[in-house]
């Protein structure tokens, strides 16, 4: 990135419109996460020339067939997970790590992968230049990082035709995954809790639209 790091005014007064959307039209009700995407400076994370979209509630593309995930979509997958401060999560398409951050700002320890390289280098440089640290992999998303299971909380940020076994088998017992699951058209959103070793409950919810799922265990 060209630019330096600058909040001015403008910038920190459309993130906190954004905020008030997410609360009182989007309905969004975790505070915590509210104040997470109110601190996220998601204008450094466009071309400065697009400055004037970053706090839309629309999703955005950034390069590799890719999207920055509506804000919407990041504050409602954020609050099914229901985050507390020292939570190991699993985030599936680190993209251009957006989300990445407001996870970490809940106090997650998180682990990021990412399939496409590009995306990978920019966002582990830009991320660092931020000041944020989370564990960064580039390889198949879809098969999860089972050498660094098990994992608290499970977060799939892409579409995908199934939920994967071997996901599932990483995630700690009373732990959570949160991933949309359909066709390439749209998909449902699904949270599934591990009760036990054998054992999930799964929930469909809202209907969204994601990019899909690429690699061994998806599209």
């Amino acid at each position: 990135m060209a630019f330096k790091f600058v909040d001015n005014y403008r910038e920190r007064g459309a993130r906190k419109k954004l905020v008030t959307q997410l609360r009182d039209e989007r309905k969004i009700e975790d505070k915590r996460v509210l104040d997470a995407i109110g601190k996220v400076q998601r204008h450094f994370f466009f071309d400065e020339t697009f400055w004037n979209q970053a706090y839309r509630d629309i999703a955005f593309p950034i390069g590799e067939g890719q999207t920055i995930s509506q804000p919407y979509t990041v504050a409602y997958q954020t609050q099914l997970l229901n985050i507390r401060e020292g939570d190991k999560v699993l985030e599936i398409g680190t993209g251009s790590g957006y989300q990445t951050c407001i996870l970490l700002e809940l106090g997650a320890v998180v682990y990021t992968i990412e399939r496409q390289e590009k995306l990978y280098q920019r966002a582990k440089l830009f991320l660092t230049k931020m000041g944020y640290r989370p564990n960064f992999f580039l390889g198949d998303g879809s098969r999860g990082i089972a050498e660094c299971a098990p994992y608290d909380k499970i977060l799939v940020t892409a579409g995908a035709p199934f939920v994967p076994e071997i996901m599932l088998k990483q995630l700690k017992v009373g732990g959570t995954m949160v991933i949309p699951v359909g066709d390439e058209k749209s998909q449902k959103m699904v949270t599934v809790m591990r009760v036990s070793d054998t054992d999930y409950e799964r929930i469909e919810l809202d209907t969204f639209r994601f990019v899909p799922l690429v690699g061994d265990q998806a599209w």
